[in-house]
């Protein structure tokens, strides 16, 4: 079976706009995970002083020293990072964003009045970090992201790209949590904001792509070289052309093949829904990966 390489990162032509009943979709989406992600916020981690990264995490600390409302810090700080996405990406981009974040801002100011649903800290950075994470699951599912430190590891991947998300968004939460213990002077308040962070992480991998490590993906479809650009260009991961022949038709095509980080599937799903609804597809759980970008040859198995 003859394999090739794309080489190819380019596209010349516009993506297929949604319909409206996938919008509605992605409306719907955003706004219970939005709800979901304010009551985190507003009826267990701000009451308790838990600041768990992210710039809903420093308008907590600046919350506790300045007295004025979490919602009302968390849009201010957002307002600077709005300027940077538009810059980088354009305003369609930020739209959907901007609506998270507004309804974020208001929703978290009007649950704040309700006070803390416990006073346990480690129940409410339980509870807390799971309904964030829930809440952001959903959003990121539409498409859309509550601002913040994901348009600013956006822009970061843009200028460093060899620096890996998921190690900037560590390396930020880190710092946020630091300054809380800085700022807050209590360790304890910082040590279980730091708990939420880890569960928080697991959880938004949990909604987002299931307990399944990387996927493996092939494609069968006549526009296999429109996906394939699209993958490369906004994806940024390799593609592999494998030369397949239909035992019925006879007819020759190009079987497209490329493995991904999870992270990646949902958006590498819906390129393909876009360019192809019949294109073929299948969806496996890669668990092992030796390469550029994934594990050494020699490393040593864990």
């Amino acid at each position: 079976m003859k394999m090739t390489q794309t080489e190819n990162n380019t596209t010349g032509y516009a993506p297929e706009k949604k319909s409206s009943r996938r919008r509605m979709r992605d409306f719907g989406l955003m706004t219970v995970g939005v709800v979901a992600y304010s009551a985190g916020i507003g009826l267990f981690l701000d009451p308790n002083a838990l600041a768990p990264g992210g710039l809903s995490g420093i308008a907590i600390i600046l919350n506790k020293v300045t007295g004025m409302e979490t919602g009302t810090l968390f849009f201010l700080l957002n307002i600077p990072v709005f300027a940077l996405g538009i810059w980088k990406f354009g305003i369609r981009f930020i739209m959907s964003t901007l609506y998270c974040t507004v309804l974020v801002s208001i929703l978290t100011n009007l649950m704040a009045v309700y006070g803390a649903v416990t006073g346990d800290p480690f129940l409410a950075a339980l509870a807390g970090s799971t309904l964030v994470a829930t809440g952001l699951g959903l959003v990121f599912k539409a498409g859309a992201t509550t601002g913040g430190v994901d348009i600013i590891v956006k822009v970061l991947r843009l200028k460093f790209p060899y620096l890996k998300t998921g190690a900037l968004f560590l390396v930020m939460d880190a710092i946020v949590v630091g300054a809380s213990a800085l700022v807050l002077k209590d360790i304890n308040k910082a040590l279980y904001a730091g708990m939420a962070v880890f569960i928080n992480s697991h959880v938004l991998d949990l909604v987002l792509y299931g307990r399944d490590g990387a996927k493996l993906i092939y494609i069968i479809s006549d526009r296999s070289q429109a996906i394939a650009d699209r993958i490369l260009e906004e994806l940024n991961i390799g593609v592999t052309y494998m030369q397949g022949r239909g035992a019925y038709s006879g007819k020759e095509k190009d079987v497209i093949m490329c493995v991904m980080r999870k992270q990646l599937s949902p958006r590498a799903e819906e390129i393909i829904k876009e360019e192809d609804p019949l294109s073929f597809m299948i969806v496996s759980s890669a668990t092992e990966i030796y390469g550029k970008g994934y594990k050494s040859y020699f490393s040593e198995k864990l």
